[in-house]
């Protein structure tokens, strides 16, 4: 491996993995070397079509299965973007061969199999990192800082959350319909974000109970199973806070997070893909509510937070900060463990909210 550039593979050619082929290019610490595919000439098709918009020099090349791009001597991390159904097992043995492992999320079908990737990460000494993409947003430190303040929003008493798309008529065929490939559904392709974004307003404390609902569910033609399609979930925890997901391929674009508290509350409408712009940022609302005998005046105070940084496609999006802050670690040399510490705490909510969706029931953690 190069002192300063990381030689990385994709594993998968699915629509996601389009947008980071170009955050690898913008990295400037990473270089994409190989693509995998079932077939070598959908891997070689995939990099033409990537090719043509965003041209690497020299052009990747395309690998027919996913054994050889693991045992590959020039590729130092995978990036994995295969379905959750048969992701661990690749993971696994992209560990075990040295590889540094990216994983989308869910990063497994259960907390068990998370488990047995991070072990396996552990053991080779290789990094692990989930895909949320926003965590590496540089509007994250701003956000925090004013929770930290206690200026904005003083106490956290209250996190609201929801992650929605209206799914087309034809969805029923999308692979994240299909048990097998995909059984978390839309707790797993949208609930995610929602979780990780409350546990990480909280420093990562865990509810100590919670409940969710089940709204609707459905599956793929001849899927042993049905899938979350619209999921809600109160969570508990022990500082007193609560929070509420909702995620659903049921409802038009929606992806936000409201964090209320004693002395005010922060809306981000766009937290998991920020509106296009050279600008991300957030609200915070201090309203003044004040009565004189008959006059009742709601006066809103508003102040917009915002940070220089483009939301998608360039040097300074959320997306390429995730690839040069994984491409940093692994040519430190000293994985970080954090990282597969807070994908273990989100997969073992995400798995109690389907358990109480499944089963109709409040469960402690």
């Amino acid at each position: 491996m190069s002192e300063k550039i990381v030689r990385w593979g994709i594993m998968g050619t699915a629509g996601i993995a389009r947008k980071n082929w170009q955050a690898i290019r913008k990295s400037g610490n990473g270089q994409l070397v190989a693509v995998a595919s079932r077939t070598e000439e959908r891997a070689a098709q995939y990099i033409a079509e990537n090719q043509s918009q965003v041209p690497h020099d020299p052009p990747p090349r395309p690998i027919g299965g996913y054994g050889e791009i693991i045992a590959a001597d020039d590729i130092d991390a995978v990036y994995i973007p295969l379905p959750t159904g048969v992701r661990k097992d690749y993971a696994i043995a992209a560990a075990k061969a040295g590889k540094h492992v990216l994983c989308e999320k869910p990063c497994g079908v259960d907390a068990d199999a998370l488990r047995e990737i991070i072990a396996a990460c552990e053991e080779a000494g290789v990094q692990f990192m989930d895909g949320v993409m926003f965590m590496h947003s540089d509007r994250m430190p701003a956000l925090r800082g004013e929770l930290d303040s206690g200026e904005a929003v003083g106490e956290i008493k209250r996190i609201a959350t929801q992650f929605s798309f209206m799914a087309p008529d034809d969805f029923d065929e999308n692979i994240r319909m299909q048990s097998d490939m995909e059984p978390l559904g839309s707790l797993g392709d949208l609930g995610w974000y929602c979780i990780r974004i409350i546990l990480w307003t909280l420093n990562y404390e865990m509810p100590t109970s919670l409940r969710a609902r089940m709204i609707s569910q459905s599956g793929a033609p001849g899927s042993h199973d049905g899938v979350p399609v619209t999921l809600s979930a109160e969570l508990i925890f022990a500082s007193g806070v609560t929070a509420s997901l909702y995620c659903s391929f049921e409802a038009e674009h929606q992806q936000w997070v409201n964090i209320s508290g004693t002395r005010g509350h922060i809306a981000m409408n766009d937290f998991v893909l920020p509106y296009f712009g050279p600008e991300v940022g957030f609200d915070v609302e201090q309203a003044h509510f004040e009565v004189d005998l008959c006059q009742f005046h709601m006066e809103r105070h508003s102040r917009r937070v915002s940070v220089n940084e483009y939301a998608d496609s360039h040097s300074t999006s959320q997306e390429t900060k995730l690839f040069r802050k994984f491409g940093d670690l692994v040519l430190g040399g000293t994985p970080d463990p954090h990282w597969p510490e807070i994908a273990l705490k989100t997969q073992i909510v995400l798995d109690t909210c389907l358990k109480s969706a499944r089963n109709d029931e409040e469960i402690a953690l």
